[in-house]
């Protein structure tokens, strides 16, 4: 059995640590580019949801393509024709997504829904199937919140739709953001 710990072990942790400090600078300065990108997302929360969607189009082709390619690769005709097959869906659904981006962007935003709310309810669930003397009310609160969030967006479905995706995606920029230059300032204060 190979030991992959001595590759990263503590001393090239610190290695890298050492190294990552002279970069502070880029590093706080990708933490504001991604703080800067999600307030912009913040901004026009609609302009950002249409974003994501025609991004996610793109991609859904691309993958499509990845797909047919790797069905020409292989050795049995089923396996050919499965691959290729889910290769066209993933183009269809990615020319699809990018001729009606609202559609897109709604069907998304009620499939987001639907899986917050059913994840807060399994994680409710959970949480009153822990033992005692562990966190079992973190979990149960997390799970009310993550299924009110799922219900909120659900009951304003399909307006939801125009701008939900470009909410999220402008919290979890400025979360980002906000991280990578506390990383950034922290690494600093360790270099002076």
């Amino acid at each position: 059995m190979t030991n992959i710990t001595g590759s990263l072990g503590p001393e090239n942790f610190g290695a890298a640590m050492d190294k990552l400090r002279d970069k502070w600078g880029w590093i706080v300065g990708i933490g504001v580019a991604l703080l800067a990108c999600g307030l912009l997302a913040l901004g026009n929360m609609v302009m950002a949801t249409f974003a994501v969607v025609v991004f996610a189009g793109w991609m859904m082709i691309v993958s499509g393509v990845i797909e047919i390619i790797h069905g020409f690769q292989m050795k049995t005709w089923g396996k050919f024709f499965l691959e290729v097959l889910v290769g066209i869906l993933y183009v269809v659904a990615g020319v699809f997504t990018l001729m009606a981006p609202p559609a897109a962007a709604a069907v998304l935003t009620l499939i987001a829904g639907a899986a917050f709310a059913a994840s807060g309810i399994v994680r409710v669930i959970m949480a009153f199937q822990m033992q005692s003397g562990t966190p079992w009310i973190w979990v149960a609160l997390s799970g009310v919140i993550t299924t009110l969030l799922g219900a909120m967006v659900l009951t304003q479905w399909p307006y939801s739709g125009l701008y939900v995706l470009g909410l999220f995606f402008g919290v979890d920029l400025v979360f980002a953001g906000v991280g990578w230059i506390g990383v950034g300032l922290a690494l600093r204060s360790k270099a002076a």
